[in-house]
């Protein structure tokens, strides 16, 4: 197997290379006015390992996958096309009344629940773009009102006029017959042709979404055009770079649904958070392979810290309406929590509690924190690590990026030093203790919301910073075990690798498995498999298109399913393709009946309200080679410290006066090693931090655990 996984992060761009037998990780500063450098500059790393010309190792490798934060970049910048929107008649508030909750989509709850200070987001498509167009369809799927015509073509006149650079078309229960939205696309065809506007693009929304409900169904395309334009030329360049460079097959691309697709079969919205989302893939494998158990995937990059929990007993969380930077979408995402502090995270005073408060503004990787020497002149997370000991100004990233600890000072005594009254080894060590605090806050909420106590979990800690601040976020969440996995410092690039080539396919039914008033079950199995396998047919097409074979093609079905009319809903993964008697339709109602009696309370389960099939949802894949992980047990034997390669005095939260503390290379990666801390481990790829209290050992394959003494 040989293959090349790129994860494009905020600070810096990863690359995972499978060489054979070989697995090199490449890492560079992202280039953000063009990935393409950053790419390169990546790759160059990865090959200069394996003494390769990178034409060379392009020109017969398997695959190029990509994993991108480059639409949530453009969502927080707002940089986009102007988008036009048409919808039925009566419906020009959808959008903008956000089902009266829009100020707070997005926010964290404090700012939630300050409405006096309550402000919606600046819309992505402004009142003046919205047109109505005379149709109307029910919600059974019955024609009520004929499209007019005439009205659709004055109506994209108008927004053409108006300067529209993408269209998008949400007519009201177009997933139940969708042949209004298609009739206007020819419209706009016959109208103006490609050739008189180029590439301005048309998106109909049950094309995008295929649940019902209006609102989440129009923002999920709304959003999709606007980082249409973006992600066309962004990852394009990227293709032609590839090309370029002597790479003939088709590049692929990360989803935030856990799998991967061909560029020309990706919607711009699938790519959003679909680095991080890979992360968590490598996670479900690692804990799979190694037996972990339930695992809480942390990855501390440059610029954000985010969360995912992989249960033991295989249950996936999925995002079924994720809320993408300010705005609930209707797209099947892997559940993932964002926080704003990675290494380049900014730390400033707060003068309301007189401390610091951390992120979630970043410096990047342009300029990046102070110690880099690039023009940054705030205090970051880095920079506060520099001046407590822990980073090696000569041998950062295996050298490539020289520290400078006295651009790190002075940020730290211009900005923090004078307002809170304190030296600059203090203000470091607060710096550290806060953002620690803020992410074991932010695990320790998301277990807990879901029914998990975190001393049941493993903490695994990778991304660039998550090694170098593992032990700190233990400390502060009251958990004694944590794991370093191999290539931790690229390790959602590694799963970017690992995932299969998949589509998921949805939409809306009205399926009665059991009728409360009429005290009957379900009985129409003919039409509920001819939808099941509808699906199944759209996402075989989309896989055997993109050349894999149709004979290798999976599927897994899942069901949204709810007590009579409650609004909560519970996804069932049932191993049921089809309904084929009395039998099936019990043993899935009684799947049901477990599940959320797991999720919500064994007895609070009420059969007697009827129970509901809200939505379909077909998953095609094909399986793919996975990166090899071995298994990462502790033996009983266990080699004492190498040589240590230096000291250095480092300061620590937990103690008041500095420590000296000896450094290691990679020497103490091998299986088995074992060190008392205080200690540091440096690497060419991260630096793992031993506080004061807690024991490494090093595991097979570069995997490290840490353990409270």
């Amino acid at each position: 197997m040989k293959r090349v996984s790129v994860d494009i992060g905020g600070t810096f761009t990863d690359c995972f290379v499978v060489w054979d037998n070989q697995y090199i990780e490449g890492k560079a500063l992202t280039t953000h006015h063009n990935l393409a450098l950053g790419f390169n500059d990546s790759l160059g790393d990865a090959c200069r390992q394996l003494k390769l010309e990178p034409a060379t190792l392009l020109s017969e490798v398997d695959s190029v996958r990509y994993s991108t934060t480059l639409g949530t970049n453009a969502l927080i910048e707002r940089k986009g096309p102007r988008v036009g929107l048409l919808v039925t008649t009566g419906f020009k508030s959808t959008i903008p009344l956000s089902r009266a909750r829009g100020y707070g989509e997005g926010l964290p709850e404090s700012a939630q629940m300050d409405i006096p200070n309550a402000s919606r987001p600046q819309p992505i498509v402004p009142i003046p773009m919205i047109r109505e167009v005379r149709e109307r369809v029910d919600y059974l799927g019955k024609v009520f009102w004929d499209l007019d015509e005439d009205d659709v073509r004055l109506r994209i006149r108008e927004l053409v006029d108006a300067g529209a650079e993408a269209l998008v078309v949400m007519f009201t229960n177009s997933v139940v017959n969708p042949a209004h939205e298609l009739r206007v696309r020819e419209i706009f065809l016959e109208e103006y042709p490609a050739h008189l506007l180029g590439a301005i693009p048309m998106l109909l929304s049950h094309q995008v979404a295929g649940r019902k409900g209006e609102y989440a169904r129009g923002t999920s395309t709304i959003m999709d055009a606007f980082l249409h334009q973006i992600m066309y030329h962004g990852l394009g360049t990227l293709e032609l770079n590839l090309r370029a460079q002597g790479y003939t097959k088709p590049m692929l691309v990360s989803h935030n649904s856990g799998g991967m697709a061909q560029l020309n079969s990706t919607d711009a919205l699938q790519t959003v958070h679909s680095g991080p989302v890979s992360g968590i893939a490598a996670s479900e494998h690692l804990a799979a392979v190694a037996q972990l158990g339930n695992v809480v995937a942390t990855d501390m990059g440059g610029t954000s810290f985010d969360i995912g929990i992989v249960d033991q007993g295989g249950v996936k969380h999925y995002d079924f309406n994720p809320v993408i930077d300010r705005w609930l979408v209707s797209i099947p995402m892997v559940h993932l929590v964002t926080l704003g502090a990675g290494g380049g995270s900014i730390a400033r005073y707060d003068r309301l509690f007189g401390s610091v408060e951390i992120g979630p503004q970043s410096a990047g990787s342009d300029p990046g924190p102070a110690c880099y020497d690039r023009g940054g002149l705030k205090p970051t997370v880095t920079d506060a690590d520099l001046l407590l000991g822990y980073l090696d100004p000569k041998n950062y990233a295996g050298g490539r990026i020289p520290l400078n600890a006295r651009r790190a000072r002075q940020a730290v005594e211009d900005q923090l030093c004078d307002e809170l009254d304190m030296d600059v080894v203090a203000c470091a060590k607060l710096i550290k203790r806060n953002v620690d605090a803020s992410m074991a806050n932010g695990i320790a909420t998301e277990l807990r919301t879901r029914g998990y106590e975190p001393r049941d979990f493993t903490i695994l800690a990778y991304g660039g910073n998550g090694p170098l601040h593992a032990c700190g976020i233990a400390n502060a969440l009251g958990v004694s075990r944590i794991l370093a996995p191999p290539y931790s410092s690229t390790f959602s690039a590694c799963g970017a690798g690992n995932v299969n080539q998949m589509h998921i396919h949805e939409m809306s039914t009205w399926t009665v498995l059991f009728d409360a008033n009429a005290k009957t079950f379900f009985s129409d199995y003919d039409s509920f498999n001819a939808h099941v396998e509808e699906l199944e047919r759209r996402g075989r097409e989309d896989l055997t298109r993109q050349g894999m074979n149709a004979a290798d093609v999976r599927y897994r079905l899942e069901l949204d399913m709810r007590y009579g009319n409650q609004r909560v809903q519970t996804a069932v993964v049932t191993p049921l393709l089809r309904l084929k008697s009395q039998k099936d339709v019990l043993a899935l109602m009684d799947q049901f009946h477990q599940s959320y009696g797991a999720r919500f309370g064994e007895g609070s389960q009420s059969p007697e309200t009827g129970v509901r099939i809200n939505t379909l949802r077909v998953c095609a894949y094909v399986e793919q080679p996975k990166v090899t992980f071995a298994p990462l047990t502790l033996t009983d034997k266990t080699l004492p410290p190498p040589a240590p390669v230096g000291q250095r005095e480092c300061h620590f939260v937990s103690r008041d006066k500095p420590l000296a503390t000896p450094i290691y290379d990679e020497q103490a990666l091998a299986e088995g090693t074992r060190i008392a801390g205080p200690a540091i481990v440096v690497t060419r790829a991260t630096t793992y931090l031993v506080e004061p209290d807690w024991t490494y050992q090093a595991a097979a394959q570069g995997g490290v655990w840490f353990f409270k003494q």
